[in-house]
């Protein structure tokens, strides 16, 4: 890992945890507070991060219920290094596993959780304008389809358990056909940045042997329209109170 002068240590949810970062590389946004907020852990279950980066979502989901069993899965090996740094500076006991999906180890393969959760790639590889830094390229453009990553999860879930991941929308027809056949009772939480405007992002969320039907949730915005305040200061109540007090972001029902 390359000194400390090389990231930056940031505050998440109004300072309940810390991440270190890489300066230049991938930075965590508010997208993995969001996908944390949005799964119904409790405390003594387990869950299972695909592409952990720094650790923001687990620790995130940490620092809302505490007494979870974390794993974490990180192809880089930087990124691998700075999500145990930060699970250990935080108190929080994450184990990081070093991998590709594709070729998980045995010892993580035996596994089942109640949880798993993912913030993929948002691009195909190549379908966007690359970054400079390789590990913000590999962030930002996967080449692992969107179905094996569901696939993964599918195979890791204990019956009954919930994947829940966080994509753009366009790609929300890739996330579904990788749902059929493996898990069902899918339900979709779009975000979008104002009231009235299409969805940006969507949360997905469904169910290792669920027989419930398909629902598709109103709109949740993320700003204030017309508010006049400074980006990032004009977030919904709702948004707030997940980003600065880390608050359940809470699915309708």
């Amino acid at each position: 890992m390359t000194g400390d002068a090389d990231l930056t240590r940031n505050a998440f949810l109004g300072g309940r945890f810390h991440l270190w970062q890489p300066r230049r590389g991938y930075r965590a946004g508010v997208d993995p507070l969001l996908l944390a907020a949005s799964v119904p852990a409790r405390a003594g279950q387990s869950v299972l991060e695909l592409g952990c980066g720094a650790g923001a979502a687990s620790l995130a989901l940490a620092a809302r219920v505490p007494g979870l069993e974390l794993t974490g899965v990180e192809l880089q090996h930087r990124y691998a290094g700075l999500a145990r740094r930060n699970a250990a500076e935080n108190g929080v006991e994450l184990a990081v596993t070093e991998a590709d999906l594709g070729a998980l180890p045995p010892d993580l393969r035996q596994l089942r959780f109640d949880h798993v959760i993912a913030n993929p790639p948002y691009f195909v590889a190549g379908a966007h304008s690359p970054a400079r830094d390789g590990g913000r390229r590999v962030a930002l453009g996967g080449e692992t389809p969107l179905g094996d990553w569901i696939a993964v999860a599918a195979r890791r879930l204990a019956p009954r358990g919930l994947l829940h991941m966080i994509q753009r929308a366009e790609r929300l027809p890739e996330m579904l056909a990788g749902c059929a056949g493996r898990l069902g009772s899918v339900e979709i939480l779009p975000l979008c940045a104002r009231q009235g405007d299409a969805p940006g992002l969507v949360i997905l969320r469904a169910r290792k042997d669920g027989r419930g039907q398909f629902r598709m949730h109103a709109a949740v915005a993320m700003h204030d329209a017309g508010a006049g305040l400074p980006q990032g200061k004009d977030y919904t109540a709702r948004i707030a109170a997940v980003l600065r007090d880390g608050a359940p972001i809470g699915w309708p029902g």
